[in-house]
């Protein structure tokens, strides 16, 4: 099989499998009353003591045009709280309250129990196949990357 033919079969079905993926989490998450951007924030912020908006951001899947707008609504559900950084006065830092850590303590184990159900269907050497393969891909699509920024 040709390289270009290949490339196209691995990326459709990589598109596939997030798309696949996408909708059985999201359709959870939805169930436990947060939205997918929601539970990105609840799951990265849970037991930690907050970061800053920035590091959210690079910690999440949430576009910087998104996670504003996010952090508003979990503010106003009392989720959150937004503090300005003891270490930068021009960051925000950002932590759960309360309730929002009882939120994690709920919502995060079912949600990990409910995917990990569907990802049982893998033994072990294939989790680390997968794992492993995936993470080839990602390191050479920066390499790439990087190499055309340089050029």
């Amino acid at each position: 099989m040709a390289p270009k033919a290949n490339y196209l079969r691995t990326i459709r079905a990589l598109a596939e499998a997030w798309q696949a993926f996408d909708a059985y989490s999201g359709a959870h998450v939805r169930s436990l009353g947060l939205t997918p951007a929601q539970f990105d924030i609840v799951a990265t912020l849970g037991d930690t003591p907050g970061m800053t908006c920035k590091e959210l951001g690079e910690k999440t899947l949430i576009t910087k045009g998104t996670l504003t707008g996010v952090l508003d609504r979990m503010e106003a559900r009392k989720l959150i709280r937004r503090q300005p950084s003891e270490a930068d006065r021009r960051s925000i830092f950002i932590s759960l309250t309360p309730q929002g850590e009882r939120l994690f303590e709920k919502v995060f184990p079912a949600h990990i129990g409910h995917c990990n159900c569907a990802c049982a269907k893998l033994s072990v050497r294939e989790h680390d196949s997968l794992t492993s393969l995936l993470r080839k891909l990602r390191d050479s699509l920066r390499e790439e990357r990087e190499a055309g920024q340089a050029a």
